[in-house]
């Protein structure tokens, strides 16, 4: 049997090794209960073996992913996303008079605008945030995949918004639902940033009053998005003005967010 699936940074361990060989060389058929648990004596065998100092599911940090591939991931979805939004404004039908038609769509326009440029300061922000992340572990790579998630999702939050403004009617759930649409992209987004932060994943460049400026401005989008959200459940206006204004707010650089010079 090859054993050639050991890694060299996780050393030889050929106790493990000998243990799951003979674990398979003598696996009995498998039959009810007896049969079942040499699986998983097998298994557990082979786990042991493979990882970091014999102890399944370690993740050392050699096994730390280098964050290149997924911030090139990341990009790709936030350009396919923050294209398919155009594709919600629909021409007019009646040509006969353009001009009205054309102005009629006033809420796609709006829609369009402000989900273009939440999706963009997401995506900047995305940039600050891994500027400081240096490796990526698999924790790492699930949060930043909802994440990818909830952004994909704001096309169908963009559509539902546009719609209502358009019959006059839902309005306080359609925007409230948008707020929410943005308030889980934030929740997520933080989910990553306070995840790396606290396992010791950011770069030795960033100081700490950067780290915690970085933070506090991260944190307080949720209680802004919120704030959208509750005011668009009761004045729909209102909730799509603070929500414009987030963006605004966001596309500001926040203070400390650049690395330190490294030292020549």
């Amino acid at each position: 049997m090859r054993t050639s699936f050991l890694a060299p940074s996780e050393g030889s361990k050929p106790a493990a090794v000998d243990g799951a060989r003979a674990a398979m060389q003598a696996r009995p058929s498998l039959r009810g209960a007896a049969g079942v648990s040499s699986v998983i004596r097998w298994v557990r065998w082979l786990a042991m073996a493979r990882a970091p100092g014999g102890k399944a599911g370690a993740d050392s940090p050699s096994v730390h992913r280098d964050t290149g591939r997924l911030v090139a991931f990341s990009d790709a979805v936030f350009a396919i996303t923050i294209t398919l939004l155009v594709l919600e404004i629909r021409p007019p039908t009646d040509y006969s008079n353009l001009l009205h038609g054309l102005l009629a769509l006033w809420p796609s326009y709006l829609a369009y605008g402000v989900t273009f440029l939440f999706i963009g300061q997401v995506w900047a922000n995305h940039h600050v945030m891994f500027d400081h992340i240096r490796a990526a572990d698999r924790v790492v790579l699930l949060l930043n995949t909802l994440l990818l998630m909830a952004v994909a999702f704001l096309p169908f939050a963009t559509s539902v918004l546009a719609g209502a403004l358009r019959s006059g009617h839902g309005q306080r759930t359609a925007v409230a639902f948008y707020g929410i649409a943005f308030d889980v992209t934030a929740l997520t987004f933080n989910s990553v940033w306070q995840y790396a932060r606290r396992h010791g994943l950011l770069s030795d460049a960033l100081d700490p009053a950067g780290a915690t400026a970085i933070s506090r401005r991260f944190q307080l989008a949720l209680a802004w998005l919120t704030t959208g959200a509750l005011l668009g459940a009761v004045l729909p206006v209102l909730g799509v003005v603070v929500i414009a204004a987030f963006n605004a707010f966001y596309w500001l650089p926040i203070r400390g967010e650049s690395p330190r010079p490294r030292p020549s």
